[in-house]
């Protein structure tokens, strides 16, 4: 099942938590990392419902790439509760130039594994991806 661009396969434990957090709601956030010797993208961090999104964004190195999925829950004009499923690729500027290189590579079909994203971001520093940006993508 390997990425024929960068040759990464996905661990099964990628989409099973990501089922879970689509249909149980039983994670707040995953953050996934390619490993490299192993060729694929594992999970690296599973935030539980009650974490924060100041603990999701804490949870993204500052100087490597990573994939992560947020569930953000907020309230519509007419105060009607609602989520939507992120996709958010981080990739800081201060991250190596490989480490980008194989993120990029293997984005789009890492992404196709996981059936119930609504909206992708990109990210290079903690601004693109602040809670406003959120809030205002969700609308």
């Amino acid at each position: 099942m390997a990425n024929a661009a960068s040759g990464m396969a996905v661990h099964d434990d990628c989409k099973l938590k990501f089922l879970e957090l689509k249909t149980r709601r039983t994670h707040r956030f995953i953050v996934f990392k390619i490993e490299e010797k192993h060729k694929q993208v594992m999970v690296e961090k599973l935030g539980e419902p009650s974490e924060t999104y100041e603990s999701f964004a804490a949870s993204l190195p500052a100087e490597e790439c990573r994939y992560a999925v947020y569930d953000f829950e907020f309230l519509t004009e007419g105060n009607v509760p609602k989520s939507r499923i992120f996709f958010i690729a981080w990739s800081p500027d201060t991250a190596r130039v490989r480490n980008k290189m194989i993120y990029a590579s293997s984005k789009d079909r890492f992404k196709r594994e996981l059936d119930g994203i609504q909206i992708e971001l990109q990210a290079t520093d903690p601004t693109e991806m602040a809670l406003e940006v959120l809030q205002s993508r969700a609308n």
